[in-house]
């Protein structure tokens, strides 16, 4: 059975806001999400997130990634603009990117409860080395 939309969307409180308040670290920000209409089959949702920024936790000199994260869900879809929100919440946190990665995977599975969930860190260069992370949740996504 099908909600109104008003009562499907009330708990987006992000997306919703007039004012949007940027928040300054990983536990201020809160992923929020709606119901999957489609929870009767799988499909890869994947978002592409080529802007990531952070603090190296040793020198504080910024580091910069490109976060792909994909996920099949289950009865809820993670909101877009809350994501952005949370990914910039790490601006200006100081972490090595092993950590980034596994910190948003373990939101992104707290938030929706995902049949699986992968997520993809890219590091920019620094010192001459590139940094490039994936960790997962449940079985590979194929495709």
């Amino acid at each position: 059975m099908e909600m109104n939309s008003k009562e499907r969307f009330s708990k987006l409180t992000l997306l919703t806001a007039g004012n949007t308040r940027y928040p300054t670290a990983p536990g201020e920000a809160q992923l929020e999400t709606f119901d999957n209409l489609y929870a009767d089959r799988d499909y890869i949702i994947e978002f592409d997130c080529p802007e990531y920024t952070s603090l190296c936790p040793v020198t504080g000199q910024p580091d910069f990634g490109h976060i792909i994260i994909r996920y099949v869900a289950d009865k809820k879809c993670i909101e877009s603009k809350s994501l952005k929100l949370f990914l910039y919440s790490f601006r200006n946190s100081n972490t090595f990117h092993e950590e980034a990665v596994n910190h948003i995977l373990d939101a992104i599975v707290k938030a929706c409860a995902p049949r699986r969930a992968e997520v993809v860190g890219r590091f920019r260069p620094r010192g001459g080395i590139a940094i490039n992370v994936k960790a997962t949740y449940g079985d590979a996504i194929n495709g």
